[in-house]
């Protein structure tokens, strides 16, 4: 059986040759841009934020997003917003990515937290003795107090303590501009997102934001965004708890490998060929 870094290399090696290809067919036809971006992003908007909860499905994704009709469905008026609102920040991303001369900022990382939860609001805490409270969520802001979160087993997983996060971030944004930049671009990508929510920063929307800072370092690097799709979210989240354990590389294949994706599906954009799947229109 190989080695988790020879899987790596294998998979890393396998995303250079697809994006080797791709290039060779750019740059794509206007209609064909269009269409692959709108994809990506109602598979962007729609999985990042079922992964967290949010109810609307594929269609009334596309049907809010892309018409401005609100869903017959019923939904919490904060799952509208919320949607809505993350749809702004994938545009954020996407052109903070194109500018090669801007650098990433703490100040960008706040705005985008500000941006996907809209505006404060109460939720369901718990105080450190374990007693049931309810907490005012301040958007844009570095959290004030503990979001450790209890395991399934009743284990306490514990984040960056609230005094120790304005250094933890300016320590993970100063080794994204030096040793990050060094790395393979999908190594980097990977490894800001785990970091960024090792720290877990604000007191919702981490999730959220790791994801798009994930994407916001592939897209600079001219590299298709990849969807962490909500039907995988076990998987995903066993590939995080291998890296919370040292097994960092095991969480680096993973994100590598939702990447062939994208690319499979720009290469067939590329060709002008179908990049509908079976079942968009059945995902919850």
């Amino acid at each position: 059986m190989p080695t988790l870094k020879k899987q790596l290399d294998e998979v890393l090696n396998k995303i250079d040759q697809k994006n080797a290809e791709l290039a060779a067919l750019k740059p794509l036809a206007y209609d064909q841009e269009e269409r692959l971006w709108k994809k990506f992003r109602l598979e962007w908007n729609y999985n990042s934020n079922h992964i967290e909860g949010n109810t609307l499905t594929y269609q009334e994704t596309e049907l809010y997003l892309i018409f401005d009709q609100t869903p017959t469905n019923p939904h919490t008026g904060r799952e509208l917003e919320e949607m809505k609102a993350h749809d702004v920040a994938v545009e954020l991303i996407r052109q903070w990515a194109s500018d090669p001369n801007r650098q990433l900022t703490e100040a960008d990382i706040r705005e985008l937290n500000k941006t996907i939860l809209v505006r404060p609001f109460w939720k369901d805490a718990e105080t450190s003795d374990g007693q049931k409270t309810r907490r005012q969520i301040q958007i844009g802001e570095y959290k004030q107090h503990p979001n450790h979160v209890r395991l399934p087993n009743n284990e306490i997983f514990r984040y960056a303590e609230p005094a120790d996060v304005p250094q933890k971030m300016g320590e993970l944004l100063e080794w994204y501009r030096t040793e990050g930049s060094n790395l393979h671009p999908i190594i980097t990508a990977a490894l800001l997102h785990y970091r960024f929510v090792r720290i877990h920063p604000f007191d919702d929307g981490n999730g959220r934001i790791s994801r798009l800072l994930l994407n916001y370092h592939l897209l600079r690097n001219n590299l298709p965004p990849l969807v962490i799709k909500s039907a995988d979210k076990q998987n995903y989240l066993f590939a995080l708890q291998k890296a919370d354990v040292g097994d960092l590389d095991a969480f680096c294949i993973y994100v590598a490998e939702q990447l062939l994706w994208s690319l499979d599906l720009s290469i067939k954009a590329a060709k002008g060929e179908s990049i509908e799947e079976i079942g968009d229109w059945e995902k919850r």
